[in-house]
């Protein structure tokens, strides 16, 4: 029987039948794998509750014709219930695994699911602002996948910096003669504080008021969706929360 076995982190979850369910995983060494998980939603179930959005699990998959089949979940990290339970956590949660299902669609890395899983661990341990783990994952996944911004020298033409307008479609700062029409002004700080959150300078971010997370995440947001050429559903959520 063909099978093989992978760490994976749910992403989402689709019914389908009566009792089994589509199930989106982003796993270590196979990239993203859709897979049925059969009878999952009956009280009896073993497993079903393993695979909700946001677990970590060692599965072990049976490779099938459209779809595999997930034939046994072990969980590795619960995070799913203390994420869930505040709202904050739970939009911050919703956009990362929706951009990782959109990032991880043609290919991954281990790296990715790496980060994913510690972002979701950190999230779970409430162990900085939800937003700002969400940014950092964000950025961090999308320098993985070669959109890594520039934050010094000008993202188009190579101009030596320091240059203030920032464009997330060009690559980041930009100088004036590349700058479009309306392009915003981004201070020294707000550099800043996108390469802390970039770098994982957490001692940084930490000590940023709120005011100023909130000004870097609409552009970590633009610049996001941009790469990823598509509207991340979630970011409407995180914006009402804001």
């Amino acid at each position: 029987m063909p099978t093989y076995r992978d760490e994976a982190v749910v992403l989402r979850t689709h019914k389908l039948g009566e009792a089994d369910r589509i199930v989106t995983l982003l796993t270590k060494q196979h990239g993203r794998v859709r897979a049925v998980a059969k009878g999952v939603r009956r009280t009896s179930s073993k497993f079903g509750a393993r695979l909700e959005p946001f677990m970590v699990v060692d599965a072990q998959f049976y490779i099938g014709r459209n779809l595999d089949i997930v034939q046994q979940a072990d969980s590795l990290g619960s995070y799913g219930a203390d994420i869930v339970a505040d709202y904050e956590r739970y939009t911050a949660a919703s956009a990362m695994v929706e951009a990782a299902d959109r990032v991880n669609e043609a290919e991954s890395t281990s790296q990715q699911f790496f980060l994913l899983v510690g972002a979701l661990r950190s999230l779970s341990r409430g162990e900085h602002a939800p937003q700002a783990i969400m940014d950092s994952y964000l950025l961090r996944a999308m320098a993985l996948s070669g959109w890594a911004l520039s934050f010094e020298d000008c993202a188009r033409c190579g101009a030596p910096g320091p240059h203030d307008r920032f464009v997330g479609q060009l690559g980041g700062v930009v100088c004036e003669a590349c700058a479009p029409a309306g392009s915003p002004r981004i201070g020294r700080s707000g550099l800043s504080l996108l390469a802390a959150l970039l770098q994982g300078d957490w001692e940084r971010v930490d000590a940023t008021p709120s005011r100023d997370l909130s000004a870097a995440s609409g552009l970590v947001a633009a610049y996001a969706q941009f790469h990823l050429e598509r509207a991340i559903r979630s970011f409407s959520h995180v914006e009402k929360h804001r």
